[in-house]
């Protein structure tokens, strides 16, 4: 088996990567940490694991050596400290924004101060499977991902790929987002009477995933705007782009297609009928797909994805890679599909 821990276990995505590691046949949790939550049992913050796990929170102080350790710390936490938790394990997955980019001046402008740990930045893979896979098999340091990047990635990828993409027009993400990603920790804007029943844009401009989408896919002008809706799981990427020439169907499906074909985890979804006709978070809570559609009306291509930001955006991308780091099946424990109705 092969021995795992979970630093900053106690927020919504370190639960989620727990709950996935408890029934995979070869990983063994050995501790999870958790400073604010220490000596109380896992399944107080995490019911849902109520009679699965025994495991309580320990402080990170008391970290023991493991095989593989996976961070799940506020952003700027894991950078300052890789040296320590490099100490505990020869394979680290980081799920935060600390090692996403490769370019350290990208970085900086992003996040408003220099990298705290660059020596150990060109370490780290991005861990996007769709764009990566081959550097993630087998890697020793693996980068989480962005959920809005993540499903802004997806819904571009198969445009950039097949040049589809006019370069001298800007790429919008309009992207509608649930509650789970504000995180766990209670504020004014999540208290229940402010957070109900709202369609409010908090990053019209300037959301900090969008450097990961420029970086991933080699563009040089995406935007994004981000809109909180009513939803507590689930993130829904509408592309709007412009292609060099008219396009026609058979030549998107053609691109989608071609960029997706193998994908364990993305499906194309785009029917003529039906109440689903294109991708809906909904039916992806709990699962690790990412669903892809697509409509074109002359230049003007409008691309879809829809993610479960815990999974696809955060836990789930983060097991598919631990599986590829070992070598183990890349579905392996990522099988569930999703529910309905729900």
């Amino acid at each position: 088996m092969t021995t795992v821990s979970i630093v900053g276990g106690s927020g919504y995505a370190g639960g989620e990567l727990l709950r996935l590691l408890l029934d995979h046949p070869h990983f063994e949790v050995v501790q999870v940490t958790s400073e604010r939550q220490a000596t109380r049992f896992v399944h107080t913050v995490h019911p849902n694991l109520r009679g699965r796990t025994k495991l309580k929170f320990v402080p990170s102080a008391s970290l023991e050596s493991v095989d593989l350790l996976c961070l799940a710390l506020p952003h700027g936490h894991a950078s300052k400290r890789i040296d320590e938790f490099a100490d505990k394990a020869g394979r680290i997955l980081d799920l935060s924004a600390d090692f996403r980019l490769d370019d350290l001046e990208r970085y900086e402008r992003t996040y408003g101060e220099p990298h705290a740990a660059p020596e150990w930045n060109t370490k780290f893979v991005y861990g996007l499977p769709e764009t990566n896979r081959s550097q993630l098999s087998g890697a020793s340091y693996v980068s989480g991902v962005g959920c809005n990047a993540t499903a802004s990635n997806l819904a571009l990828l198969p445009l950039a790929r097949a040049g589809l993409l006019d370069p001298e027009r800007p790429v919008l993400v309009d992207l509608k987002v649930g509650s789970s990603e504000g995180g766990n920790k209670p504020s004014l804007a999540s208290h229940h009477p402010e957070r109900s029943a709202v369609v409010r844009s908090y990053a019209p401009v300037k959301h900090r995933h969008q450097a990961e989408v420029e970086e991933q896919l080699g563009l040089d002008d995406v935007w994004l705007s981000v809109t909180s809706i009513d939803m507590v799981r689930g993130a829904l990427a509408t592309a709007h782009c412009w292609a060099p020439e008219e396009v026609e169907t058979k030549d998107l499906w053609k691109a989608y297609r071609g960029a997706f074909k193998g994908e364990p985890f993305v499906r194309v979804v785009k029917d003529r009928v039906g109440v689903y006709r294109y991708p809906e978070p909904k039916l992806l809570w709990g699962s690790n797909y990412a669903d892809v559609g697509f409509e074109a009306e002359g230049r003007r291509i409008v691309s879809i994805c829809a993610i479960d930001n815990l999974m696809k955006g955060a836990a789930g991308t983060a097991l598919q890679c631990m599986n590829l780091m070992l070598g183990f099946e890349e579905t392996l424990g990522l099988g569930f599909p999703g529910l309905h109705p729900i």
